[in-house]
């Protein structure tokens, strides 16, 4: 069955358009001329013309069904090329055979039936699964996304949308093999990869020191350097602890004999001599050594020190330098100081030799230098190293992120493959089974086909639509078999001439639209007579006389009933008209049942050439004047009381007196006495008083203060005259219907 018909961008509908939803067994659509019928007709006979694009059939439990469309182009197409396709029917056939297609036709729906539920049961568990994973692609978006995207939104480029995010996350979790990094070691690798295209660095310049160390650790400085002891003069000097002073002091000795101590000829040739053995070759080595080695230690010092304070300049100035400068400069400020120290220290040796010194150890502090240099190196390394292999650290760092984000969600991860696999198990099954049902469906349906070719004919078809015509009238012409096309139908007057030419438009509309019925019941292809199939009908009375209509409301009743009745292989009816005394002839089933769950009422407008769609679910929108009468009487309360008594007096004249043959006397002599007599007869004067002359404001007062007396002799009126059923259903009336005067 149809459940949902859309129209858009076509004719009136624009891009707006309409959708007729719940629809039922039984629709019926009431519409002027020109409003959209015929195209809404023309749409559901060929839905998959181009021109139709944005238009939509709703199928139950997405199964279409044969769908078989009465409009003007279907009396085109079969009764305007000289010749009319035969209509098989089951004909002949025993009624063993009959029983045996109907019994596989009743399995056949019950198999229809559950596959429209597994169907519904399928779709359900997939929708179900769907669910799970927008509601799981939502949770991996916020919580994985947005919380690591300022960190590590270059590893996310390729899946920055929803759906290939959640896809990314869950192949990572199934494959993703690389070893777990924390969060800072990847937001510091990702600041060096993702930032910028890295550049290599170059290493800084490690430091030579031993030779400092081994002249700080000389013996030479705790030595004292004196003269020979076993020379004469040397217990004087030592006594008076004078070798530094004497030894100076040699330099200011001239050929004069003065002494330059005490600037008396007392230097001679003995005095020179004991001086000079005092001062022998050893002592004069060991002061040449301290002047060297100072003068070594010096320059190689401050050598170190210029390198070390240019490497302090230079990776301060680097925004990507890689030495903990702030240990590198504190280390070096302490070294500089010890080396002042030490110069010091080895001026005072230089000029005291005699004294003995201990310089100042600088080995902690170029340890600690040569190690920061030696880390920030290690460093430089790594970087350059993934500089050098760019395209696979950084892959290997993507992966690496990846793997931390999957270990961190790993629980929600899990709880959600596990709760995908169940539902794709239950989803499988239930393929599965649908898929059975199905074959079986298609097997039996072929079987069906095969036992109605044994049994079909064309001239049930032939016989019932003549029946029709003589029954109604129509005695001048009638439908015979072709004698020279098999299965095929001619339209022969009396005299046997072809009559389709000549046929008058309503003689031409009433042998299609028996035509089409038959068509309805049987199939032009001898194997498929009994395929369920749902009807459109368009307009089927125009052109029609006032009595035709009423025939063909009758033998569309008749398939109304059916339907409902699910009895044969019209299991829906769509029904289309402008002609609302056919849209309540037709739609009129017993009098006294009021709705019908299995059918559905709408309405289709145009205005300013767009066309629009109103529903009234099972309550018709079609009304009688007489109906409206009464309407507008239960209403009083909230209308005027200018019209009650016009409206009073119209009832009981259409009523009684029309359809009754009453008279007002009639109608005044049904109640039991004088009193109430008078009653009944001060009612039809005010009736008929207030029906024909304008009152006053006065009156209008009188009115409201009396109204409720008339209206309640107005009901005993029907009691007195035996009619009260009558007035208690029309009085209770639905006070939503929609009103369209017949």
């Amino acid at each position: 069955m149809l459940d949902s018909i859309t129209i858009k961008n076509i004719a009136t509908y624009d891009s707006a358009g309409i959708k007729m939803e719940n629809l039922k067994k039984i629709n019926f659509i009431y519409g002027a001329n020109g409003c959209g019928k015929t195209t809404l007709s023309k749409f559901i006979h060929d839905s998959s013309n181009p021109i139709y694009a944005t238009c939509n059939l709703g199928w139950k439990g997405g199964l279409p069904v044969n769908v078989l469309v009465y409009n003007k182009d279907f009396r085109d197409r079969n009764f305007g090329k000289g010749k009319i396709d035969g209509v098989f029917t089951l004909g002949e056939a025993t009624k063993e055979e009959i029983e045996k297609i109907e019994t596989m036709q009743k399995d056949l729906a019950e198999l229809k039936t559950k596959g429209i539920e597994k169907k519904a049961s399928l779709d359900k568990q997939e929708l179900t699964k769907l669910q799970e994973e927008n509601e799981f692609k939502e949770v991996v978006w916020l919580d994985v996304y947005k919380e690591n995207e300022i960190d590590f939104k270059e590893a996310f480029r390729g899946f920055l949308r929803k759906d290939t995010f959640k896809d990314k996350i869950l192949y990572e979790y199934e494959n993703n093999k690389e070893s777990l990094l924390t969060f800072e070691q990847l937001k510091e690798k990702a600041q060096t990869i993702f930032n910028s295209t890295p550049t290599t660095i170059s290493p800084i310049t490690s430091i030579v020191f031993n030779n400092l160390l081994e002249i700080e650790n000389d013996k030479i400085w705790k030595r004292k350097i004196v003269g020979k002891s076993d020379v004469a003069i040397a217990g004087l000097i030592q006594k008076l602890n004078l070798n530094d002073w004497v030894n100076e002091g040699r330099d200011y000795i001239t050929e004069d004999e003065i002494c330059p101590f005490c600037q008396q000829k007392t230097i001679n040739e003995n005095f020179k001599k004991q001086l000079e053995n005092y001062f022998d070759e050893t002592f004069t080595q060991d002061i040449e050594r301290v002047k060297d080695v100072s003068i070594e230690y010096n320059s190689n010092s401050q050598n170190l020190q210029n390198l070390l304070e240019q490497i302090e300049t230079q990776e301060k100035e680097n925004p990507d330098s890689k030495l903990n400068i702030e240990s590198f400069s504190a280390s070096l400020k302490t070294l500089i100081n010890q080396f002042a120290i030490n110069k010091e220290l080895l001026s005072n040796k230089a000029k005291e030799p005699s004294r003995s010194i201990e310089l100042t150890s600088t080995k902690e502090q170029l340890d600690t230098i040569q190690k920061v240099i030696d880390d920030a190196n290690i460093e430089i390394k790594t970087h350059n190293a993934i500089v050098n292999d760019y395209t696979n650290q950084r892959n290997n760092l993507v992966n690496s992120i990846w793997k931390y984000l999957v270990e961190g969600h790993h629980g929600t991860i899990d709880a959600f493959l596990k709760k995908q696999q169940g539902l794709s198990k239950g989803i499988e099954a239930l393929q599965k089974q649908h898929k059975e049902l199905r074959g079986k469906y298609s097997e039996l349906n072929k079987k069906i086909k095969e036992a109605n070719k044994n049994v079909t004919s064309v001239q049930p078809s032939v016989d019932e639509i003549n029946r029709i015509l003589k029954s109604y009238g129509f005695l001048n012409f009638e439908i015979v078999p072709s004698p020279t096309e098999p299965n095929q139908y001619q339209i022969l007057r009396q005299d046997g001439t072809t009559a389709e030419s000549t046929l008058s438009e309503g003689e031409a509309t009433f042998i299609t639209f028996l035509y089409y019925l038959q068509l309805a019941k049987g199939s032009t292809q001898e194997d498929n007579i009994t395929e369920e199939r749902i009807l459109i009908v368009d307009d089927p009375i125009s052109s029609l006389d006032s009595n035709v209509l009423f025939v063909v409301s009758s033998l569309i009743k008749e398939i109304i009933k059916s339907i409902k009745n699910s009895v044969g292989t019209i299991k829906q009816m769509i029904l289309l008209t402008h002609n609302v005394y056919f849209h309540k002839e037709v739609s009129f089933i017993d009098g006294r049942t009021s709705k019908n769950g299995d059918t559905n009422f709408w309405i289709i407008r145009k205005n300013n050439n767009i066309s629009s769609l109103q529903s009234y679910g099972m309550d018709s929108p079609i009304q009688s004047s007489y109906e409206l009468l009464w309407k507008e009487l239960k209403n009083t309360q909230q209308n005027s009381g200018i019209t009650i008594q016009n409206t009073m007096r119209r009832i009981i004249e259409n009523y009684f007196k029309i359809l009754g043959k009453y008279a007002d006397d009639d109608l005044i002599k049904s109640f039991d006495n004088h009193q109430e007599q008078e009653i009944c007869r001060s009612l039809v004067c005010w009736i008929n008083d207030g029906s024909h002359g304008l009152p006053d404001d006065l009156y209008i007062e009188q009115q409201e203060a009396i109204l409720d007396k008339y209206l309640e002799v107005f009901k005993q009126i029907f009691v007195k005259m035996g009619h009260e059923e009558h007035y208690k259903m029309m009085y209770r009336e639905s006070d939503d219907d929609l009103a369209i005067v017949a």
